[in-house]
């Protein structure tokens, strides 16, 4: 490793100074239990991985009709912000930072995986294509009910309470999770926003539900605390559209005018998850351009792509998903170009610890 390396380097996000300018990807690990309720086990595991310069924990319901999984956490009661105060602790006695991501699964999701089995709500009466997994097993995404023009108000108070509630739990900051064919993410998109009134049909009209809620946010809780995720040129859960550089240009400008803490954006190929217009598309470039705050990119980066990303500008953070779930000690393996351990995916969404806390750190005699 060179001495000044920047991956490696301190960096000012709002408030807090991160240790480094590497990030734990949230990742969906399915092990809350009751309603959406974080356990022990959730706070050993961002404990493990508090070496990070900012951890995104899990993303987590905003509301139970925001739910689309089995064994998700949530943020909308007393007992949540009570469950989740005991991780943030945990990763605030290590030194580190955590940002909670807010979610909302509008259609993808299931009545049968709420607690109140209610019905999927979207932008627009349309199925997701394919099946979603419940505890009764794979069944086709159900058609949602188009929410109302009156419904808009209610979801964005929701987002502004959950990101209340996450503060009052001991979060440093929220990500708004606006990616991967999520609510958000179907307002933006023509293929799931068929709507003709003030939040569908143009790309500025399209663009309004993302911006309505983060500035809602921003003012709830700070505009430094207040991150977005995107997935520019994604394709998954069937949000699309057919000219996505106009689209996300609008979006992340007007991100940009908001002044929010952090930008977070995702390679989509990585998983196989690109439209032909975003094919060899260099997202962390487009989101530059565009946006003036600090930049996390995320998908697909190794210890050499990451250096490059930061040392030359293209970003401020690197986020990292898979790595990390298998190596606990990411930041310090990647510093010292030491070996990785690759993750078993057969556990990536069972229950218990096998899978989640066990990965131990790397001995000493390791480095390269």
């Amino acid at each position: 490793m060179k001495s000044g390396d920047p991956l490696f380097s301190p960096f000012r996000l709002g408030d807090r100074e991160l240790a480094n300018r590497i990030v734990l990807a949230p990742l969906t690990r399915s092990r809350a239990v009751g309603e959406g309720l974080p356990v022990d086990l959730h706070a050993e595991y961002y404990a493990q991985r508090a070496s990070a310069g900012l951890l995104i924990a899990e993303a987590t319901q905003i509301s139970s009709e925001g739910q689309g999984y089995p064994s998700t956490p949530g943020i909308y009661t007393n007992e949540q912000i009570s469950a989740w105060r005991v991780v943030t602790d945990r990763v605030h006695s290590t030194g580190g930072t955590i940002f909670l991501q807010l979610w909302h699964v509008g259609r993808a999701g299931h009545p049968a995986n709420r607690p109140g089995a209610e019905r999927s709500v979207a932008p627009s009466a349309l199925a997701a294509p394919g099946n979603v997994y419940t505890k009764g097993g794979l069944q086709p995404f159900p058609i949602p009910r188009e929410l109302s023009t009156s419904d808009i108000p209610r979801i964005v108070e929701d987002y502004v309470s959950a990101a209340n509630k996450a503060m009052a739990a001991g979060f440093d900051g929220v990500e708004i999770h606006g990616a991967n064919g999520y609510l958000v993410d179907q307002f933006l998109q023509s293929s799931s926003n068929h709507r003709s009134d003030q939040y569908g049909g143009s790309i500025e009209n399209r663009v309004r539900f993302l911006h309505l809620v983060t500035e809602a946010v921003s003012r709830a809780i700070g505009r430094s605390r207040t991150g977005v995720r995107l997935s520019p040129f994604g394709i998954f859960n069937g949000a699309s559209d057919p000219d996505p550089s106009k689209l996300f240009d609008v979006a992340i400008r007007g991100l940009s005018e908001i002044k929010i803490g952090y930008l977070h954006v995702i390679n989509p190929e990585v998983s196989g998850d690109s439209s032909a217009a975003g094919v060899g598309v260099d997202v962390a470039g487009f989101a530059r351009q565009r946006f003036a705050g600090p930049l996390i990119v995320a998908g697909g980066y190794d210890r050499d792509r990451a250096i490059e990303a930061v040392s030359s500008g293209a970003a401020d953070l690197v986020a990292f998903g898979r790595l990390f779930i298998s190596n606990p000690d990411l930041p310090r393996r990647l510093r010292l170009g030491a070996p990785l351990v690759e993750p078993d995916r057969s556990t990536f969404y069972t229950s218990g610890p096998r899978g989640y806390v066990d990965y131990p750190p790397m001995a000493t005699d390791q480095a390269r």
